[in-house]
């Protein structure tokens, strides 16, 4: 018989298939606890089952996970983590280290589609979307890094390689691992999705009323500029996902995050400023300034600071809600925009 992914199923599949060959129904709420709960790679480290049920279950599933092949640590502490995968396809998380807690950047794709030009995932192509358990891999591989470190996990965001809402299943089921109290058991405020505006995705998550937090990848409020550095902007034009916004910021009454990389020339300048402050009127927001970080084979620069400054102050003054983010982790590729896999 062949075997099956035994994190394929819910509890309830999973006691029936347990009932079917001979175990006790209740034995896969403790299976569920070593999957989803501690995390564990193997049958045999399932400590309170007898050892004719842990063959059992060997006999009768995999418990594939990805392997942890490649490290770097950055000069800041933050820490690349490089997994291959069953397949032997590779994906890349990313620990983000601030005083006294840590940030878990993950990976919901092995690569992109969407080929943003100023992204290195985007060169690399798509390959597969991750499977929940792929993803939720890459979480617990972070949180007990920074628990050896002796910093809590305090926050995910799915700003790693691929687009989320492409692999909306999958992504909302990981979550589901995370989040839930039969899970890591995170509060879903913790958790931000960040999207590049996959307009029908947005909409389908007020709709399932989701708890975590959104994250739009806007970098221009000027649909000309965003066509030419972001493709998907031809699919998604900037009005149809501010109507996606709208819905989105009425449904769940969250305020979501408009990411906005600085590129030289390309979209710092202030009339930029005021196109994103005109933008910005139709919902409330918060605006992450972002700096950038160089990739291989692209055009653009980092913005100078002048440049930076007198969009920030332009937005501020119009009641905006700004942060800068400083990035991480440059020294070894993995800051926003950087992960493409390298060490492959």
């Amino acid at each position: 018989m062949e075997k099956t992914n035994i994190r394929a199923y819910t509890q309830k599949e999973l006691a029936e298939i347990l009932v079917q060959h001979g175990e006790k129904a209740f034995r896969a709420k403790q299976i569920w606890q070593w999957l989803w709960q501690k995390g564990v790679t193997n049958f045999d480290d399932m400590r309170n089952l007898s050892k004719e049920t842990r063959e059992r279950l060997a006999s009768l599933f995999t418990l594939q996970t990805g392997t942890l092949t490649h490290r770097q640590e950055s000069s800041d502490g933050t820490t690349k983590l490089g997994f291959t995968l069953p397949d032997g396809n590779l994906i890349e998380a990313v620990l983000i280290p601030s005083r006294d807690k840590a940030t878990a950047c993950v990976s919901s794709q092995v690569g992109c589609k969407l080929k943003c030009s100023f992204c290195a995932t985007g060169g690399l192509g798509f390959t597969r979307n991750l499977l929940p358990e792929e993803i939720y891999d890459q979480v617990v591989a972070v949180k007990r890094l920074a628990e050896e470190r002796g910093t809590p996990l305090s926050n995910i965001v799915f700003m790693g390689m691929g687009e989320p809402l492409l692999n909306y299943d999958n992504v909302l089921q990981a979550i589901d691992r995370i989040t839930g109290n039969d899970g890591l058991g995170m509060s879903p405020s913790r958790l931000t999705l960040s999207t590049s505006g996959i307009v029908e995705g947005i909409r389908r998550l007020a709709d399932d009323n989701v708890r975590f937090n959104l994250a739009i990848s806007l970098h221009s409020a000027m649909n000309a500029t965003r066509d030419k550095i972001m493709p998907i902007n031809k699919a998604y034009p900037l009005p149809e996902l501010a109507e996606a916004i709208k819905y989105f910021v009425d449904k769940t009454g969250t305020r979501p995050t408009f990411e906005y990389l600085l590129l030289k020339g390309v979209n710092d300048s202030l009339e930029d400023a005021k196109a994103l402050a005109i933008f910005c009127r139709q919902f409330p927001v918060k605006i992450n300034i972002i700096e950038y970080n160089e990739v291989d084979n692209a055009p653009y620069r980092h913005s100078p600071d002048a440049n930076r400054d007198q969009f920030v102050r332009f937005l501020k003054s119009k009641n905006i809600v700004v942060n800068v983010r400083r990035s991480k982790g440059k020294d070894i590729d993995a800051a926003c925009g950087q992960l493409a896999n390298k060490n492959k």
